[in-house]
């Protein structure tokens, strides 16, 4: 069981509560629902209504208003149990970061409540076919129309996509989609699911996580309220930027978190599998691999609990927001390979853990800008004029 860090009662209440869900709604069904594409709704909808979903938000917007540190254990814990609950939360807190940060009270009073509560789910809509590390480059529209904005494009590599209760979207509304000033001139609109000319494409049939729909979402002539506009027209992409600075962070935890179920499954099997007379664990080839593995989950909490106090000081973070990510996401499918090496034969079968952790871990490297894109962001900021 993992030490965290509780500066105080309440917060220890709530890794009691975390760690008691995952392992009465979570860990139990993980498998199965991996192997049969079982969407974990209800687990959603319970975490909400236990005030999970609802953590680094302010109080005052019907928030948990607990440090980013705090909320990002939770997330940690949760995918220790199952990735794919664990990365729904984070990537429904990402959805709803535009709302919380850039709506008007209005709106804020209208929807977040539900979005927090757990009784609506959420999807990130920002990358599309031909725009994905190159975010800027997107081309759906949203053409204004009178009181209404009428959308046209298609979304891929979508989270939650056709499950999901409301959809956070980027949209051009002017401008083009090519040249150095393409990321003007988007906006971020708030789309409820049920918007006619909103539908999702079949779900893709992925390596891993198969429990977390992920599908393209198809926008055809849908009318959008110019009332559901968030922030200003046109200046979407900074807000949509700086959700993912957040966001990369929900990665890390996560990350962490399966490189823990991965350390845990190995250290399990080395002290009860014995060859030539005695536990595995004797062996110095397999300890000392188990040590690289304990050492390379240490660090990678380390690195994304430090990234987000800074974020909780208000201290820029974007760069160390980078680094956690992209080690964080190494590291875990570095650790999950070694654990299906310790498992040996039994490592490779679906019968044990250890083969959907290392299939699980490799998809963090890639979702939320890849790790390529990690490097270049920590190059530019060591680089970027003082």
């Amino acid at each position: 069981m993992i030490e965290r860090e509780c500066p105080d009662e309440e917060t220890r209440a709530l890794f009691e509560l975390t760690r008691e869900l995952a392992d009465k709604e979570l860990r139990p069904k993980a498998d199965a629902a991996e192997r049969d594409g079982a969407f974990p709704r209800e687990a959603f909808r319970i975490l909400g209504r236990s005030g999970l979903l609802a953590l680094p938000y302010p109080e005052r917007l019907g928030g948990g208003g607990q440090p980013y540190q705090t909320y990002l254990q939770v997330v940690e814990e949760l995918a220790t149990a199952w990735l794919a609950v664990g990365l729904g939360v984070s990537v429904h807190t990402l959805t709803c970061f535009p709302l919380a940060t850039a709506g008007t009270p209005e709106q804020q009073e209208r929807w977040l409540p539900d979005m927090l509560g757990g009784e609506q789910l959420g999807a990130y809509c920002l990358s599309e076919p031909a725009s994905g590390s190159d975010a800027a480059a997107l081309r759906t529209r949203a053409e204004a129309d009178g009181q209404d904005y009428v959308v046209n494009g298609v979304k891929a590599w979508i989270s939650h996509a056709g499950r999901a209760d409301f959809y956070t979207l980027f949209a051009r509304t002017s401008g083009d989609h090519e040249g150095a000033q393409r990321s003007r001139g988007i906006s971020c609109l708030h789309v409820p699911a049920d918007t006619a000319g909103v539908s999702a494409a079949p779900a893709e049939h992925k390596m891993g996580m198969r429990a977390s729909v992920t599908a393209q979402m198809i926008f055809e002539n849908a009318r959008v309220p110019a009332s559901q506009l968030i922030g200003e027209e046109g200046k979407g992409f900074a807000i949509a930027l700086a959700a993912l600075d957040a966001g990369r962070l929900g990665i890390a935890a996560c990350a962490t978190g399966v490189a823990q179920a991965a350390l845990d499954t190995a250290v399990s099997w080395a002290r009860e599998r014995r060859q030539f007379g005695r536990p595995i664990a004797d062996f110095q080839g397999v300890s000392f691999m188990l040590a690289d593995m304990a050492t390379a989950v240490e660090a990678a909490r380390a690195l994304y609990l430090s990234a987000a106090r800074r974020k909780d000081a208000g201290l820029p973070f974007g760069p160390q927001a980078a680094m956690a990510k992209l080690f964080a996401t190494d590291a875990a499918m570095r650790v999950a390979t070694d654990a299906v090496q310790v498992l040996g034969g039994y490592g490779y079968v679906e019968d044990f853990p250890a083969e959907r952790l290392m299939r699980e871990a490799k998809v963090l490297q890639i979702v939320e800008g890849t790790n390529q894109v990690q490097r270049m962001v920590i190059g530019r900021s060591l680089t970027r004029p003082s």
